[in-house]
């Protein structure tokens, strides 16, 4: 006999989600699970973007597809459901821009993002760069705080940063003005306790899909999935490197591995070390006006302009950079 207020009895199987299958094939267990297949992962994704998953799912989703490793046939699907909904189709105009420059990074030793002032004074040079991120989980200055010190703010939107990038060369586009949901799962981790795949899918995104990237991880097995989804996606240039804090960021006092993918192919570049120097607190805005002489920040400074200038193709060899790469900086008022 049922309660009062209560439905019918019924033995009949609740119809199972559409999202289950993705779940079920990721989690089935030892031997029985697997990847999803680049077009699953594409699926899936976009099923979450659009709301159609639940938020239990979406916690399972992320952190199935975290305790798997990321597989570079998933990976390049995701990737693509993201690039679908900020409008970074192949039939979109690129504006123009050279270089994509993602910073997602969210180290605990971080300090000011010197990088930031590397991709200021390319664009000073005359390339067109185009910058995007979070940097939530950032223990140092995140990119946010620091644009106003330079003067400068970020765009609201992606056809907002094609326009300030044919401008002045330069535009910061946050993730949460390109896709406030992709915004959002980045920031389960303060929910999870760990990071997901979706921060190793927004470096990936190239919104303004340029023909050169520079991108920089946090532990070195991260190197070879970047690299291996661009190749699936054909894009013609990525530089990829262990930088301080997961930014692409290059310090002076010890040599660097810089992956770069040209084409098909990948070569490993040896930078060397610029200065025997160490890290200490300066001023952000005083080193870029000039008024403040560091060893380290400039030596920071002009190695991730290195990585700018290897990355587009603008030099033939790491010496060659470094040294085009510390006229940029020396010349950035000129």
């Amino acid at each position: 006999m049922q309660p009062d207020g209560a439905g019918p009895a019924s033995d009949e199987a609740e119809p199972e989600h559409p999202f289950a299958p993705f779940i079920r094939t990721l989690g089935r267990g030892p031997g029985r699970s697997r990847a999803l297949t680049r077009e699953e992962a594409r699926e899936a994704l976009r099923m979450v973007l659009a709301g159609a998953a639940e938020p239990i799912q979406v916690g399972a989703f992320l952190m199935l597809l975290r305790y798997r490793g990321e597989d570079p046939e998933e990976l390049t699907g995701l990737v693509e459901a993201a690039r679908e909904a900020v409008g970074a189709g192949p039939a979109m105009d690129g504006g123009g821009v050279e270089l994509d420059w993602p910073s997602y990074g969210s180290g605990r030793t971080r300090g000011a993002p010197w990088f930031l002032l590397a991709a200021l004074a390319l664009a000073r040079a005359g390339h067109r760069v185009l910058m995007h991120g979070s940097n939530a989980f950032t223990s140092g200055m995140p990119v946010l705080e620091a644009l106003p010190l330079l003067g400068l703010r970020a765009v609201r939107c992606r056809a907002e940063a094609l326009e300030a990038v044919g401008v002045s060369n330069f535009a910061y586009l946050p993730l949460r003005a390109m896709s406030p949901r992709l915004d959002e799962l980045l920031h389960l981790r303060s929910f999870l306790g760990l990071r997901s795949p979706i921060n190793t899918v927004a470096r990936l995104i190239n919104p303004a899909n340029a023909p050169a990237g520079v991108d920089g991880v946090f532990h070195p097995p991260y190197i070879a999935a970047h690299l291996a989804v661009a190749q699936r996606m054909a894009r013609p240039r990525l530089l990829v490197v262990k930088g301080g804090g997961g930014e692409a960021e290059r310090g002076p006092a010890k040599p660097v591995a810089a992956h770069l993918m040209a084409g098909p192919e990948v070569e490993v570049l040896s930078l060397p070390a610029l200065r025997e120097t160490r890290a200490a607190a300066s001023d952000f805005l005083g080193v870029w006006q000039g008024r403040v002489r560091d060893a380290h920040a400039e030596g920071t400074v002009i190695g991730t302009i290195s990585l700018g200038l290897l990355a587009m193709g603008r030099a033939a060899t790491p010496g060659a950079a470094d040294a085009r790469a510390a006229e940029i900086w020396h010349g950035r008022f000129g």
